[in-house]
């Protein structure tokens, strides 16, 4: 579960380049719930993962995971608890070492050092068959160097390494956008399947306004720092895209301008 409550910051506060990035944020999930995120640049959408994930410190408010005040916890020990996807294929897996050695460093998260062998035949008939739900025969290359796949193998296998021991919070931030379309529909759709078998409270920002609406549970538009819709239930399955376009326009009064949102 993750509750915030009126999250604020700003960035440069005091200068000329003063710019309020997040304006009193409140919001809450449940565990196994997946909001997807949809805005123009500058909303305030990756500045929110940012924060949640303590990146950045935060002005004002609280940030609770699993009902514990995270809110002046380090990035690092944040880190043990929150999965994170990000747009690059190449910023999640170390390039020179193996996908075997990838998935033993991720399987090691959180866990105390001891003088156990580093990966064991259990591990070993784990990794592969986790890998085989990719379905792209990675469970056969295990022993290949990370850096001889593609951007999207590795985006696949770098959402595997972040719910391989289960996150209490997984963050993917804009996670397909590199991605070819056919490789990016693959990848949101094995999303939607660790999300839905483990349960996992997932923040998912996209530039699709389509795959934000027919991806998770509910759906969230932010503008100017602030959320401006937060879509649920029965008025989420309602939804189109040209509609929300149209209701966000008439609530913050302002035109969408983001050809890659209109354009996804």
């Amino acid at each position: 579960m993750l509750r915030i409550e009126s999250l604020s910051k700003t960035f440069g506060k005091g200068s000329t380049n003063e710019k309020v990035a997040l304006n009193e944020i409140n919001l809450v999930l449940q565990e196994g719930e997946f909001l997807t995120i949809i805005g123009g640049n500058g909303a305030g959408k990756s500045t929110l993962l940012n924060c949640i994930s303590g990146v950045y410190e935060i002005d004002e408010g609280r940030i609770i995971l699993d009902s514990k005040d995270v809110t002046f916890a380090p990035e690092y020990k944040r880190s043990r608890h929150i999965g994170r996807v990000f747009q690059d294929p190449l910023r999640g897996t170390a390039h020179d070492m193996t996908i075997e050695e990838n998935l033993a460093i991720a399987f090691a998260k959180g866990k105390s050092v001891g003088l156990q062998p580093g990966v064991t035949k259990k591990d070993m008939t784990l990794f592969k068959e986790r890998l085989a739900l990719l379905e792209l025969g990675l469970e056969n290359r295990i022993k290949q160097k990370v850096g001889l796949l593609s951007g999207g193998q590795r985006q696949a296998l770098t959402l595997l390494m972040a719910t391989l021991i289960k996150p209490k919070l997984l963050l993917l931030d804009e996670h397909t956008a590199a991605l070819d379309p056919t490789i990016a529909r693959k990848v949101l759709s094995l999303t939607r399947k660790l999300v839905a078998e483990e349960k996992l409270c997932t923040l998912m920002i996209t530039h699709n306004m389509k795959a934000s609406l027919e991806y998770g549970t509910r759906t969230i538009m932010m503008h100017e720092g602030k959320i401006m819709m937060d879509l649920q239930g029965q008025e989420r399955k309602d939804m189109t895209v040209d509609r929300l376009i149209e209701q966000f326009e008439k609530r913050s009064g302002a035109e969408l301008d983001n050809d890659r949102m209109l354009l996804g």
